[in-house]
């Protein structure tokens, strides 16, 4: 989208018989301003930004002129493409050729102008054709353009409208040949800008495949005229482009609501869970869930916000008509509420229920998240408990096993301590080696249970391991 605002306050302080602007820049650096004014650097990028604020300014149209509109969805990259095959209808005509890396461009090619501009996901084509005619729609403005160059223009038709802007000389035409002209399809129309136009058009696409508009000059200026035609057009184009996603989205409701009844299913169950296995299986459902709703919301958000801003064109657009009733007709502001704020209400419908399920699933996991922590922690405090009780045990098992060394060690120190007075009695002292042994006995048994003793509480003060270090 481009903004004309500055285009338009420039155009209107030029004198009205100016010709229709050209293909070429509004601006362009001068030689002495390419690298410095006043001495300083300029950013290079002041240049195209000024001239991007110009970029599509108002045709000059008077009656009788018909107008042909084509708005084709096509990547972004397809810009080059575009610029070629404007490039080919030029050399035919005789005409310059786009500038490298243009967005936009204007000429007159024999009988009929083009006007072509590339936008981020579409591009249009206008053609213009100014001469009488009595019946509109019979011989477009696109007729006049080569069908074989026409057949080779990159992406697909999202928008295809006739507009014709009958003379003011002409006699505004009856209710009847209104019929005729839109095929018996339900008019919608009004006065429009303060009065100086009649606009009539049925909102139907036709035998030919296009929509048709039939402007009515009662005094329109030759700007005036370009800018209603071009509101129009934009109107056309933006009201289209904010209903694309709406068959995405209608087809995601049934999926919305199996994923409602699903989120139900899945937290009254939270209710009857019985160990944690349940409870990690029941968290891996909540997050599946979880990732199938932001699957779809990562691929309509994007469309939906989009559609969004096109709507609110739409409607600035309509509001710029300055609409005067006609009676017994429907306004264009009148038929955009009735019919494309419903359609707009659906795609809000179906970003809200995915934000509200998303919240939802989120609580859900949060909370089921807090019982396993809650069961987690329990079978970590029974897991505690259980060592507790094992050390418990195995302290218990030590201190039987304390008592058994004692007499285990005694024995051996016995056992010890009688081979030595055996020893002592064999070299001649008059010993009694078993009344000695039997006094040793309670000697040596509370010599190793001090020992022992010793020997522990220097385990339980640390102080072996301090001693070792």
């Amino acid at each position: 989208m481009r903004c004309n605002y500055l285009a338009i306050f420039k155009d209107e302080i030029i004198s009205m018989n100016r010709e229709t602007p050209s293909s070429q820049p509004l601006a362009e650096a001068p030689g002495p301003l390419k690298n410095k004014l006043l001495g300083l650097a300029e950013h290079e990028q002041r240049f195209k930004l000024h001239n991007e604020l110009h970029a599509g300014s108002i045709e000059l149209l008077e009656a009788s002129t018909q107008i042909s509109h084509l708005v084709l969805l096509s990547d972004n990259d397809q810009s080059s493409n575009e610029r070629q095959l404007i490039a080919q209808l030029c050399d035919r005509y005789g005409v310059s050729p786009p500038a490298v890396h243009s967005t936009h461009f204007s000429a007159m090619f024999g009988v009929y102008r083009i006007i072509w501009e590339r936008h981020t996901e579409y591009s249009t084509y206008t053609f213009f054709h100014s001469a009488p005619f009595e019946t509109p729609f019979v011989e477009p403005a696109i007729n006049y353009v080569p069908q074989e160059w026409l057949a080779t223009l990159p992406g697909e038709i999202i928008v295809a409208t006739h507009i014709a802007l009958d003379d003011r000389e002409r006699p505004q035409r009856s209710l009847k040949e209104l019929s005729v002209l839109f095929a018996s399809n339900t008019v919608i129309g009004s006065e429009v800008s303060a009065g100086n136009a009649i606009v009539w058009t049925d909102n139907q696409i036709h035998t030919d495949g296009f929509g048709r508009i039939l402007i009515h000059d009662v005094k329109l200026r030759r700007r005036q005229a370009g800018r209603l035609v071009q509101r129009l057009l934009e109107i056309e184009t933006y009201r289209m482009l904010a209903m694309l996603p709406v068959p995405v989205m209608r087809a995601y409701i049934p999926e919305l609501s199996h994923f409602d009844e699903r989120l139900a299913a899945l937290t009254e169950h939270n209710i009857n869970l019985e160990c944690l296995e349940d409870e990690q299986h029941l968290l891996n459902k909540l997050t599946q869930l979880a990732a199938e709703i932001e699957r779809i919301s990562a691929k309509t958000s994007q469309r939906f916000n989009a559609s969004s801003m096109y709507y609110d064109i739409v409607k600035l657009r309509v509001s710029e008509l300055r609409e005067k009733r006609i009676q017994g007709l429907q306004m264009f502001e009148e038929f955009i509420e009735q019919r494309l704020s419903s359609s707009m209400g659906t795609c809000a419908l179906v970003s809200k229920k995915l934000e509200t399920l998303s919240l939802r699933v989120e609580r859900a996991s949060s909370l089921l998240r807090t019982r396993v922590e809650i069961s987690m922690e329990k079978q970590s405090r029974d897991l505690l408990k259980s060592m507790d009780q094992r050390a418990h045990l195995q302290l218990r098992l030590q201190e039987t096993v304390e008592g058994l060394s004692i007499v285990v060690l005694s024995y051996y120190l016995v056992g010890l301590t009688a081979y030595g007075l055996k020893a002592i009695k064999a070299t001649g002292v008059n010993i009694n080696v078993e009344i000695s042994t039997g006094i040793a006995i309670p000697v040596v048994i509370a010599v190793v249970f001090l020992l022992v003793r010793r020997l522990r509480r220097m385990v339980d003060k640390g102080d072996i391991y301090t001693r070792s270090d």
